[in-house]
């Protein structure tokens, strides 16, 4: 599993924060209380839920805050997954509003903080506990499993490795051997009381009781048989009569709703067909309005210019009408300006002659004036000229740096993130090969010390006559090849890192022919400007004195003006009128044709009623022709009724009804008394034969509880021996999961502590840990120093997360490890020992360690360093991701001085 991204809005110190993360080693680096737990914090948040926090809901959202989100993307087993948590603050109460898992096989999608919590612990094989005691060590925790009583390591360690389940199923079958001993008993005791009562039921004489008792009820049931043939027949005789007055009965009864309904019927047909009529008498008034409306149509057409009513030839006519009245309009407002301006010209003309010569001295001197304005504008336009020419030689220039540049201007942008991202690429090339070559180094060093102490590299057992011994050769060669390919990839680096400052100094260039191209542009439109202004200058000197001069001659010439002037507006405001009347019969001809669509319509809408009312007069006409035979055929039913009524017959019936009642009377009492007889006879033979009954399904129950019996011994058996198999199995499975983790606990401690003075550790089959000496002295991990068992603790934590990845065959891997603050208790010689252990455990192939430290050694092991800051001001942390460690030691620099 690989944490791929996270990110955070309003989750405790982080307002909003994006960070993605990688495979390898990612330390996040900060000062104290900075926030940098809080990001592992809400990756096991964003899996659990609340599950994960120590505290409450109310603990994650920033303070003044209303509502917070995580998410978090990651990877497991070759699939991509997404969970999202939104929380939102009710009052005093925070409550969880959304919780979503999505993974890109869209089949797989889990909505709800129950349903999401557990699809994660399926997934991962554990729940919250489970990930906190196998890959998530978290801050003040790092001595949780040393500290721990062998039973409470023992619980965790099964948790993590499902071997509770082996003790739950143990425990299950012990009950079940309990349960299945309990019925045992109680089925024995049942089979003892039912052969009992079989034998007290065989002492007596049931079979011959019963005989004696049929033989008198024999006797008894002749005479009730007579005397219930003669009641049937008189029954008979009452339900005949009885039978035929029901008949009658109901034939009147029919006789008379036939009558109702017809009389119904025949209302309903004389009403529809009345109806019918008078839409009949609608259809008719309607065609004659249609007739109407065509004459009307054809002489409000005859009034208009078009050729007939379609709607596009009206549209089109009203059209041309619109564009005429447009023109109109136009030509009437051109007319009307042409009134003001001549009016207003002739009194203008009136006034300037009168200010003619005193404006005739204003503008010779406004000439000099201007005359000196254009000679300024011509010195200014040479000195522009000699700008824009400067400009020019520093745009070729500029321009004659790409002639040798793998890319033309206008293209550096795109060439330099294309050379990034090549560094990028070659960059994450190296860290992928340096950590394989570390690894192939690991192997190889570890062979050839195997092989000085005569073992195989593969197996640990002696090389002698060993296959395995080639192996070495091929790790040497691997070592090698890496080598060579991390100095390439190295020398790729170092072009890549030239060819970039290439690039940059190639954007620089194309950024400023960009500010020149746009500089001379402004330039040569000053150049531009200043021309014309010289020009336009000289030329406005001599038109002032020209108008200087004509000034007094034009007085005279404005006043003739003027009056001329009057006389134009006095034509324009005739034209005037006359548009306006134009305008008048365009909107006459509108109307006409507003008139004639009009009658079209009517036409139109009076056409469709005569149509539906056609269709309403045929459905009355189709529905009355089905009355009418419905009518016929109840008629006919009525004429039959009518016939078959016989009163005759009823005075019959009712004759032989009154003799079966009186007859059924009388012997009524003589059946009841024989009945009586007969019933307790049949009673206490029943009493006889349930007796008999008891007694045979006593025999059978008798069986069945021997045979049952039989079976719980059997399944008591099996229970038994089940529970005695999940203990063993449960011990089996311990042993080799205590050597493993023994094994793999000495292999990491002789790691952290080669050549000091301890030589190994034991772990017994309950998990209780002894540290020895290299006297032999055995130790409690207790006895440790701080550091030395802060240390210790975080080997068996890694020794217990390895066990767990390779002890799943062929599951994914397992999560990151994770690690915060791990140095709290590590002097500056064991935190360099716990650089070894995490070097060690990528070594095993762990694909993601996440560390929260302030610690300058493990901060240099990272593959990629987070920093993390807080903003004293607002209280909110901001995260930042660095590729080169050697930053974060700088900053820790830093942060001493301070």
């Amino acid at each position: 599993m690989r944490f791929d991204r996270l990110r955070l809005r309003n989750f405790k110190p982080y307002a909003d924060t994006d960070l993605r993360l990688s495979d390898g080693v990612t330390v996040i680096h900060g000062l104290n209380g900075s926030g940098k737990s809080s990001l592992l914090e809400a990756c096991f948040f964003a899996l659990y839920g609340s599950k994960a926090l120590d505290g409450t809901l109310a603990d994650v959202v920033t303070n003044g805050a209303e509502e917070s989100e995580v998410e978090l993307w990651f990877s497991h087993d070759g699939r991509s997954y997404h969970v999202r948590r939104e929380l939102k603050r009710y009052g005093d109460q925070i409550q969880t509003t959304t919780c979503v898992l999505e993974s890109d096989d869209e089949a797989v999608v889990r909505d709800g903080a129950r349903e999401v919590r557990s699809f994660v612990a399926d997934l991962l094989r554990m729940d919250a506990e489970a990930f906190v005691n196998c890959a998530y060590v978290r801050q003040g925790e790092v001595n949780k499993l040393i500290n721990a009583t062998p039973s409470e390591r023992q619980d965790m360690i099964d948790d993590l490795l499902q071997l509770g389940k082996l003790e739950e199923y143990r425990e299950r079958a012990g009950d079940a051997r309990l349960g299945v001993e309990d019925v045992l008993s109680e089925r024995r005791g049942a089979l003892d009381g039912v052969a009992e009562q079989v034998e007290r039921k065989e002492e007596k004489d049931l079979h011959g009781t019963r005989q004696s008792l049929r033989s008198t009820l024999a006797s008894v049931d002749e005479k009730v048989e007579n005397y219930e043939a003669q009641r049937e027949k008189a029954e008979r005789s009452r339900e005949q009569a009885q039978s035929v007055l029901d008949e009658q009965a109901e034939r009147r009864e029919e006789l008379a709703s036939l009558e109702s309904e017809i009389e119904e019927l025949e209302a309903t047909i004389r009403e529809d067909e009345a109806e019918r009529e008078r839409l009949g008498d609608r259809v008719a008034d309607l065609r004659d309005q249609i007739d109407d409306l065509t004459d009307t149509l054809d002489d409000r057409l005859a009034a208009t210019e078009a050729t007939d009513a379609d709607p596009e030839t009206l549209a089109t006519r009203r059209a041309a009408l619109d564009d005429r009245e447009d023109a109109i309009r136009e030509e009437l407002r051109e007319t009307r300006s042409r009134v003001n301006a001549f009016t207003n010209q002739s009194e203008n003309l009136v006034e300037k002659a009168d200010d003619a010569e005193s404006r005739a001295a204003e503008k010779r001197e406004r000439a000099e004036e201007v005359a000196a304005d254009a000679e300024e504008a011509a010195e200014t336009l040479a000195e522009r000229e000699e700008r824009f020419a400067d400009l020019e030689a520093e745009r070729e220039e500029r321009r004659a740096t790409f002639e040798d540049a793998p890319v033309a201007v206008g293209e550096a942008e795109a060439h330099r993130e294309s050379v990034r991202e090549d560094l990028t690429e070659v960059q994450a090339a190296i860290n992928e090969t340096t950590a394989d070559l570390r690894t192939a180094e690991s192997r190889v060093e570890e062979a050839e010390r195997l092989l000085e102490e005569g073992k195989c590299p593969e197996c640990g057992q002696p090389v002698d006559d060993s296959p395995h011994v080639d192996t070495l050769a091929e790790d040497r060669e691997r070592v090698a090849e890496l080598e060579a390919e991390l100095a390439e990839r190295r020398e790729r680096e170092a072009d890549l890192r030239s060819e970039l400052d290439r690039a940059e100094t190639l954007v620089e260039t194309e950024r400023r022919i960009a500010q020149i191209d746009e500089t001379r542009e402004l330039v040569e439109d000053g150049i531009a400007t200043a021309e014309t202004e010289a020009a336009e200058k000289r030329e406005r000197a001599a038109a002032l004195r020209e108008e200087a001069d004509d000034l007094e001659a034009t007085a005279a010439e404005r006043r003739e003006a003027a009056e001329t002037q009057a006389e134009r507006a006095a034509a324009a405001r005739e034209d005037a009128e006359a548009l306006e009347t134009d305008i008048e019969a365009v909107d006459d001809a509108r109307e006409r044709l507003d008139a004639v669509a009009e009658a079209r319509d009517e036409i139109a809408d009076a056409e469709a009623d005569v149509e539906r009312l056609g269709e309403k007069r045929s459905d009355i006409a189709d529905r009355n022709d089905e009355r009418r035979e419905f009518l016929a055929s109840k008629r006919s039913r009525r004429d039959d009724l009518r016939e078959r009524v016989d009163e005759d017959q009823i005075a019959s019936a009712r004759d032989s009804l009154e003799n079966a009642e009186q007859y059924l009377e009388k012997v009524e009492d003589a059946l009841a008394d024989l009945r009586e007889r007969r019933d307790d006879l049949t009673s206490r033979i029943g009493a006889v034969e349930n007796e008999l009954d008891e007694l045979e399904s006593l025999r059978e129950r008798r069986d069945e509880l021997a045979a049952r019996v039989e079976e719980l011994e059997t399944l008591h058996d099996e229970t038994a021996e089940l529970e005695a198999m999940y203990g063993d199995l449960r011990a089996e499975l311990r042993r080799a999961n205590v050597e493993n983790l023994e094994r793999m606990l000495n292999e990491t401690f002789e790691l952290v502590y080669a050549n000091d003075a301890y030589s190994h550790i034991e772990l017994d089959a309950e998990y209780d840990l002894t540290v020895y000496q290299k006297d032999g002295e055995p130790l409690d991990p207790e006895q440790l120093s701080g550091g030395e068992r802060a240390l210790f603790n975080l080997s068996l934590r890694c020794a217990v997360y390895r066990l767990l990845a390779e002890g799943i065959d062929g599951a994914a891997p397992t999560p990151p490890l994770i690690l915060d603050e791990p140095t709290v208790f590590l002097d500056s010689g064991h935190v360099g020992r716990l650089a070894d252990l995490v070097d060690e455990m990528r070594g095993f192939g762990v694909r993601q360690i996440l560390i929260v430290s302030h610690d300058d050694d493990l901060v240099a092991a990272a593959d990629e360093l987070v920093r993390v800051e807080k903003d004293p001001t607002s209280n909110r942390s901001t995260v930042e991701r660095a590729s080169d460690p050697s930053v974060a030691t700088i900053g820790s620099e830093l942060n001493a001085g301070d």
